[in-house]
C-alpha cells in the first residue's frame, strides 16, 4: 500500500507561499449564510472543522460578488467592507492548522433561478433549452459599461477577502456561472470586443484576473477553476480551454481547478464517466495530463478521488499537483489526517438514490443529501454517511418546498 510520500509533500505554490500538503478542499455550496447573506457562526464552525482535519488548501463555496446576483437563497456576499469582522472571524477558523483558506468568488450571470433575484444578466440574451428554461428567469444582454462594473466588483470582493484573513481566492469560471458563459461560444454571441473569437471571450476573464492583481498584489495567490469542457455542442470545448489555460499561465495565475460541464450537462457529477477513467478514480485526469504537457501552471484535479493509492499514483505520474477532494470530506472532514496518520486505503461512497427516476437522473438528491452533512458538522454534530436517502428527500421537501432541487449549485 502507498505511503503518503507524495500526498503529504509540501508544495511551493509560488515564491511566497508554500502548501503543507497537496490534498484540496474544493468548494462545495453551503447554504448556510444569514438572510442578509452574511457568514454565521455555522459557516466558522464548519470551516475550523475543515481546517482541523487536514487539507492543505481549503476551498469555499460560492462567496457572491453582488448580492442582486446570487445562485441560491443562502449565498454569502461580500461587496463591501460593512460587517468584514464576520469574514475576519471565518478567515481566522479556516486558517487554523497551517491552513490555506482562499475565497471562492463568483457571478452567477443568466444561472439564477426564479424568485432568488429580480433579472438575470448574461453575454447575450440565449435562453437555456425549454426543459432547464422554465426554473429561470429570462435573461438580458449586459452592455459594455455594466461588464466592466462586473470586473470592478470581482476585484472588490478579492480585495476585501485578502483584507478580512483570506489566505487566497479562486474565480470561478466554470459550471455555466457567468465567466463560463462568457466563454461559452454557445452562449455568448456578442459582437462587440468581449464576443466572438475565443481571444474575445477570453477577454472578460482575463480582465478579471488583471484587475484583481491589481488590488491584491503579486504576493497573494489568485486560482482560476475552469472546464476542460462544456460537454455540449457548440460549447467551449477542450481545444479553447487549453489556450485560456495557457494564457492563464502567462499571465501569472497560480494555481487551475479542472472540472468540466453545466447544469445543462452536469459532467462534474461523474454521472458518465468512462471505465477507463473510473479505473484511475478522476474524471478529468486524462485532460490534465496533456495539460502537464505543455503548461508548467500547477494543476487540481477534483471528483472521483476516493484512494490513497489512487492519489499517489496521479501524484506520482504528474498528471496533476494537487488532489482535489469534495463530497468526500461532507462526510468525513478529517479525511486527510486519516490518510496521513491511519492510511485509509480506501473511502466507500454509494451513490444517493430514492428510485425516483425523476430525481436520480439528474443527481438532485446529490447535492441536498451532502449539504445536510455539511449543516450537521455546522451544528457540531457527527456526520451520518448512512442516513437514508429517502427521508432525506422528506426533510428536504418539508424544509424548502419542491423547488429545492433546482436551487442547489456546485
Amino acid at each position: 500500500m502507498s505511503d503518503g510520500r507524495y500526498l503529504f509533500q509540501p508544495y511551493a505554490l509560488n515564491k511566497h507561499i508554500t502548501v503543507k500538503n497537496r490534498i484540496f478542499k474544493s468548494a462545495m455550496s453551503e447554504g448556510l449564510a444569514s438572510r442578509n447573506h452574511l457568514p454565521t457562526e455555522q459557516i466558522v464552525e464548519l470551516y475550523k472543522v475543515w481546517a482541523e482535519g487536514g487539507a492543505g488548501i481549503v476551498v469555499t463555496g460560492n462567496v457572491m460578488i453582488d448580492r442582486k446576483a446570487l445562485g441560491e437563497p443562502r449565498n454569502v456576499v461580500l461587496e463591501n467592507g460593512d460587517h468584514l469582522n464576520l469574514f475576519e472571524d471565518w478567515a481566522k477558523a479556516g486558517t487554523k492548522n497551517g491552513t490555506q483558506l482562499w475565497m471562492q468568488i463568483n457571478h452567477p450571470g443568466k444561472q439564477v433561478f426564479k424568485g432568488v433575484v429580480k433579472e438575470a444578466v448574461a453575454p447575450s440574451a440565449i435562453p437555456f433549452e425549454p426543459a432547464l428554461q422554465r426554473f429561470f428567469p429570462t435573461c438580458r444582454a449586459l452592455t459594455s459599461e455594466e461588464i466592466k462594473k462586473i470586473i470592478e466588483k470581482f476585484a472588490r470582493t478579492a480585495q476585501l477577502a485578502k483584507e478580512a484573513g483570506f489566505t487566497g481566492v479562486q474565480i470561478h469560471a466554470a459550471h455555466g456561472y457567468l465567466i463560463s458563459q462568457f466563454l461559452s461560444p454557445h452562449h455568448n454571441q456578442r459582437k462587440d470586443e468581449w464576443g466572438g473569437s475565443v481571444q474575445n471571450r477570453f477577454r472578460f476573464l482575463k480582465e478579471i484576473y488583471s484587475t484583481i492583481r491589481s488590488k491584491v498584489g503579486s504576493d497573494f495567490p489568485i486560482g482560476v477553476k475552469i472546464n476542460s469542457s462544456d460537454f455540449m455542442k457548440a460549447g467551449f470545448n477542450e481545444q479553447e480551454s487549453s489556450y485560456v489555460i495557457d494564457q492563464l499561465d502567462q499571465l501569472g495565475v497560480d494555481l487551475i481547478e479542472i472540472s468540466g460541464g453545466t447544469y445543462e450537462n452536469p459532467e462534474m457529477t461523474g454521472k458518465s464517466i468512462k471505465p477507463s477513467t473510473a479505473k484511475r478514480e478522476a474524471y478529468f485526469i486524462e485532460y490534465a495530463e496533456k495539460l502537464k504537457q505543455q503548461s508548467n501552471i500547477p494543476i487540481v484535479v477534483t471528483g472521483g478521488f476516493r484512494s490513497l493509492k489512487g492519489m499517489e499514483e496521479a501524484l506520482e505520474d504528474k498528471a496533476t499537483d494537487f488532489i482535489g477532494l469534495a463530497r468526500p470530506l461532507a462526510v468525513y472532514p478529517d479525511y486527510p489526517n486519516k490518510l496521513l496518520h491511519n492510511h485509509v486505503p480506501l473511502l466507500e461512497l454509494a451513490p444517493i438514490k430514492t428510485g425516483i427516476p425523476f430525481i436520480d437522473k439528474r443527481a438532485m438528491l446529490e447535492l441536498t443529501w451532502y449539504s445536510q452533512q455539511l449543516e450537521r458538522i455546522a451544528n457540531g454534530k457527527a456526520t451520518n454517511p448512512t442516513f437514508p436517502p429517502l427521508l432525506s428527500l422528506f426533510l428536504t421537501i418539508v424544509k424548502n418546498g419542491k423547488e429545492v432541487f433546482q436551487q442547489r449549485r456546485a
